[in-house]
C-alpha cells in the first residue's frame, strides 16, 4: 500500500503520512509502526485539519 506526506508537515522531517487507503496514519520517521483507524475517522481528521 503507498503512503502520502502531509502537505502541513513541511522540510523538517516531522512528517505525518497516510494510507492511500485512508484507513492508517503513521510518523515517517518510524514507518514500520502505524496506527489503524475507520475510514470515517481519517477522512473527519482530513475535514477539521483542513479549517
Amino acid at each position: 500500500m503507498e503512503w502520502r506526506k502531509s502537505s502541513r508537515s513541511g522540510n523538517a522531517g516531522n512528517c505525518v503520512e497516510l494510507r492511500q487507503d485512508l484507513t492508517a496514519v503513521r510518523d515517517s520517521k518510524h514507518p514500520a509502526a502505524s496506527l489503524l483507524l475507520p475510514r470515517s475517522a481519517v477522512q473527519q481528521l482530513i475535514i477539521r485539519a483542513g479549517r
